[in-house]
């Protein structure tokens, strides 16, 4: 098992207040759906043959909590028939009234027909979401009206709340769903059709307000103007994407016949982001693919294996894909995303086991459902071996990757050796307005850049390396490459490319999705904040407020005379200190309020949950400190590890004292799995892990308080009887699973 040393900013996914989070891969989620309908299903045929966009009004259960007023409606093209057992579902939780569940809306669930594995969007997902942005997704069990409907998978929507939660683009902001309503006229091919929008409309579904003018505008850079498509689009995101759909076999996509299956989201620098949506068909579920190019018929389990990793190059139909392959940097980072996929998902037979546990956790589901569209025998055995080629048949997911996987590494683009990247190291000062020297150890490389930036909000800028002794890099031609990179108020993000004329190489290998981080440290820094304040720390009036904690790293005290607080770039000076000083190795709090009659430091604004920028001011109007942040878990903080050094990460809440480390820099081994059995629990909960090699094991109340401090090879039990009810967070090597006492 690989073991690494990075530094990266780790995203804990939200706590819920209910008893089960509605993407909790690792279990069931239960929707119980009743309308007073009694022709509930030929109302919503109805609905949707004659495309009324209308939904049936009912009500909703999910995971025990009821929801009055929903919507409902199916959805899905080829996965819908008026004729089916059961069929896709729409649910809209706020179709009347403002409600959600853990912050989700609208709930998505596909009904299963064309996989008879049942994994296949489930684990597709979880594969892509180690690379890009993609949704969540796990499995449901609806009932309608009392009687059971079927085992779904549910996968998060990609909507205004995806695109602000994770892509740092407002949530008005365009997206376009990419499914043509003609599949067989060039599909969303991303082809320059005129300044017309209505020539877009049978290819293009605008699911905002507006943005034709944004789709056209990438689609003329695309054919016409390649050289700036970084401008307009996040080129690195569309690399792992197309990367994904060719390791994976997912044909029913942009890189298939249809080219289609994917969103395209504007996020606030400009750029048109893609999004993979439907994956139910991945891994060579749709056979619709002539690896020559264009349409064709269904192919043999052979022609999905040896598809070719630079299908659709030289292609004008399919722009895209013909621009990145056919640029030689482009695609040397192409084939090292593939490699990568490759090497940490299939080669390591990770994919199979994977596969093998979604199965024990859905089994029962399958199992009883009523209107499934495969026997329990094609579910359990379409894994390994195929169920029959065509409609109603598809190939063996292990069949099919074991044998691309060897099919892969003996292709020349696969066995052409990359650059290695070793011993990345920062000197210099890393105080803010400070220039550091970043130098790494690269081998086989004639060429490196480093990608870096002040908050995930900003676009990676791209600066080349050197090996030539100019650039604080040692002596030329000594293997040792570097670059000057000039420090701002906060943290640097960063990643290192590096390349041949024959392959390429990242550190870390899931950049960017992943970078590293250097941390920059003041005297005075903001180390924590909390934006969601439910039952955590309360003020001296006894309100659960945001609050801002800052610390001093100076041996001596720091007059704060002067210095402002704001959450407003383009308004410094929002909130001045009053007079006060933060002792040295010492703790200040502010409460981000706006009430600042109260007693005390209350500043005159309040934190977004939803996510913006915090900045300590000087005098001189400096940004000494600043943290741009997304999206934030009710009851958890974001701060500093190290403490008043470190980068900032998700982390259990330490009001006013020394940060700790349920998140942050530590060693790790890739693609551990973890179970906890039964959740809630009661009195003994048993935690399983695929790891034969002792790990470290942690469990943290809300507070923050470690309960247990061990390790576990395998399997460990725990008794829970003397814990007070609650949630609790169980850390286990990488990685944060949340665990519910009764």
């Amino acid at each position: 098992m690989k073991k690494l040393i990075i530094t990266l900013t780790t995203l804990l996914t939200t706590i819920s207040v209910f008893s089960q989070e509605l993407y909790d891969i690792n279990n069931v989620t239960t929707i119980e759906l009743t309308f007073t309908d009694p022709n509930w299903d030929a109302t919503m045929d109805t609905y949707y043959t004659n495309d009324m966009d209308e939904r049936l009004l009912g009500t909703a259960v999910v995971n025990g909590v009821q929801f009055d007023s929903v919507g409902v409606k199916y959805k899905g093209n080829s996965t819908y028939n008026a004729n089916n057992g059961k069929n896709p579902l729409n649910i809209k939780l706020n179709y009347i009234l403002n409600q959600d569940y853990d912050g989700f809306q609208t709930l998505k669930l596909s009904n299963g027909d064309k996989d008879p594995s049942f994994v296949r969007e489930v684990l597709s997902y979880e594969i892509a979401r180690k690379y890009m942005d993609a949704p969540l997704s796990n499995y449901a069990e609806v009932y309608i009206n009392g009687s059971y409907y079927g085992c779904f998978s549910s996968s998060e929507s990609v909507n205004g709340d995806f695109q602000e939660k994770y892509l740092n683009a407002d949530d008005n902001n365009t997206r376009v769903k990419c499914n043509p309503v003609s599949v067989m006229n060039g599909g969303s091919s991303l082809q320059y059709l005129g300044t017309d929008s209505a020539s877009y409309y049978d290819y293009y579904e605008m699911a905002s307000d507006f943005g034709w003018s944004d789709l056209i505008n990438l689609t003329n850079t695309v054919d016409n103007n390649p050289a700036n498509i970084e401008t307009d689009m996040d080129i690195d995101r569309a690399i792992w994407m197309l990367a994904f759909n060719n390791v994976l076999v997912n044909l029913d996509s942009y890189t298939g016949p249809f080219r289609q299956n994917y969103y395209l989201i504007k996020d606030d620098n400009q750029r048109m982001v893609p999004v993979v949506w439907d994956m139910n068909e991945c891994f060579g579920g749709f056979e619709m693919i002539n690896s020559g190019g264009g349409g064709g018929g269904p192919t043999s389990t052979t022609d999905l294996i040896q598809l070719d990793p630079l299908l659709r190059m030289g292609d004008s139909d399919w722009p895209l894909l013909d621009l990145i392959l056919s640029d030689a940097r482009y695609q040397r980072m192409y084939i090292a995303h593939c490699r990568t996929m490759l090497e940490e998902n299939f080669s390591n037979g990770w994919y199979h086991d994977r596969a093998d546990s979604l199965q024990d956790i859905v089994y029962n589901s399958v199992a009883n459902d009523p209107n499934a569209f495969f026997s329990i025998n094609d579910f359990t055995s379409n894994v390994t071996t195929s169920t029959g080629q065509g409609p109603g048949g598809a190939v063996g997911i292990v069949e099919l990757m074991d044998g691309r996987v060897t099919f892969l590494q003996g292709e020349p683009e696969y066995t052409a050796t990359p650059p290695t990247i070793a011993n990345i190291n920062v000197v210099g000062a890393t105080s803010p307005y400070s220039t550091v020297t970043l130098t790494a150890d690269i081998s086989n490389a004639t060429y490196a850049h480093v990608g870096y930036r002040h908050s995930s909000t900003h676009i990676f800028t791209k600066v080349q390396l050197y090996d030539d002794g100019a650039h604080n890099d040692g002596g030329a031609g000594d293997g040792t490459w570097g670059v000057d990179l000039n420090i701002n108020a906060s943290d640097i993000q960063y990643y290192i490319y590096a390349d041949n004329s024959n392959a390429g190489m990242f550190s870390p290998q899931r950049a960017e999705h992943e970078f590293y981080t250097i941390s920059v440290a003041s005297d005075v820094v903001l180390n924590e904040f909390m934006a969601s304040n439910s039952t955590t720390e309360a003020d001296q009036d006894g309100e659960y407020d945001d609050w801002v904690e800052l610390y001093n790293n100076a041996t001596s005290a720091v007059s704060l005379d002067g210095y402002y607080l704001t959450d407003d770039a383009t308004d410094l000076t929002k909130w001045a200190f009053p007079t006060v000083s933060i002792g040295a190795n010492d703790y200040l709090i502010v409460w981000a309020d706006n009430d600042t009659a109260q007693t005390g430091l209350h500043a005159n604004f309040k934190l977004s949950a939803s996510g913006e920028a915090l900045l300590l001011v000087d005098p001189q109007l400096n940004i000494v400190d600043e943290i741009v942040f997304g999206n934030q878990t009710t009851d958890w903080t974001t701060g500093r590890f190290a403490n008043g050094t470190g980068p900032f990460i998700s982390m259990p809440p330490t009001f006013n004292a020394e940060n700790i480390a349920a998140v942050g820099v530590e060693e790790w081994m890739d693609n551990v799995q973890v179970n906890l059995f039964p959740n809630p629990a009661g009195s003994m909960v048993t935690i399983n892990t695929d790891s034969f090699d002792p790990l470290p094991l942690q469990v943290f109340d809300m507070k923050g308080s470690v309960l247990v401090n061990a390790t576990i090879r395998t399997q460990k039990q725990l008794n829970v009887t003397t814990w007070n009810p609650g949630l609790y967070l169980v850390r286990v090597a990488n990685t944060t699973h949340k665990l519910v006492v009764e």
